[in-house]
């Protein structure tokens, strides 16, 4: 899962990034609002999280262009704690809001249920033909038995099951995968798939050529 961080307070992104990358997600830190909004015309990202008091706007203005293109869930975090700039930004489209200072597990814990909702989920475990992939516990059983999975296996299996019967192209796939500080291998994702295919089943991941990769609809 790839996050979108727009804060301009360098050490709060910094232990930040440190924190959410630990939990294994891919995160882009941006701290103004135009170099945020022309990153998501190129990049897809599953989550927002938003600081309001930026230095080049406000963070409703990165809102409201935001959601004129994008229906991703946005998260608020900010020290305007007061409830009209609560009302304001949820009516604008954001999706919570948790006011600084804050606790880095309640952040976490909102950032999973965030990520469920925004695709139809109610539960961290996902089954999918004899494969159970419980997200929160990043663990991955197959058959009864415990599969164990690289990072990026496990993020690529991740979103494919999220997408069941959807293809997904090379191009959106690398970009859930990898934010723009990692170095991508060409046969990178190829590398990935083939791993999941001998560590799981070989029918898991069709490929469509020309096209992508997609888990399919059962």
């Amino acid at each position: 899962m790839r996050i979108l961080l727009l804060e301009d307070d360098l050490q709060l992104a910094s232990g930040l990034k440190q924190s959410l990358q630990s939990e294994h997600y891919a995160l882009d830190h941006f701290d103004q609002v135009k170099s945020a909004l022309s990153a998501t015309t190129q990049e897809h990202y599953d989550l927002v999280i938003l600081d309001l008091g930026l230095p080049d706007a406000d963070g409703f203005t990165f809102l409201q262009g935001f959601r004129k293109h994008h229906t991703s869930p946005v998260l608020i975090l900010t020290a305007r704690d007061g409830i009209e700039d609560k009302i304001k930004g949820l009516d604008l489209g954001a999706d919570d809001y948790l006011a600084k200072p804050f606790d880095i597990n309640e952040l976490q814990a909102r950032i999973r249920a965030l990520l469920r909702r925004s695709g139809g989920r109610a539960s961290n475990v996902m089954t999918y033909e004899g494969v159970e992939v419980d997200q929160q516990a990043r663990t991955v059983m197959y058959e009864g038995k415990p599969v164990n999975l690289a990072r990026r296996e496990f993020n690529l299996l991740e979103v494919l099951l999220q997408n069941e019967g959807k293809v997904m192209s090379r191009v959106s796939l690398e970009q859930t995968l990898y934010s723009w500080d990692d170095d991508i291998e060409s046969n990178a994702l190829e590398v990935h798939i083939h791993n999941l295919r001998k560590k799981l089943f070989s029918k898991l991941i069709s490929t469509v050529r020309g096209v992508g990769y997609m888990v399919p609809k059962v």
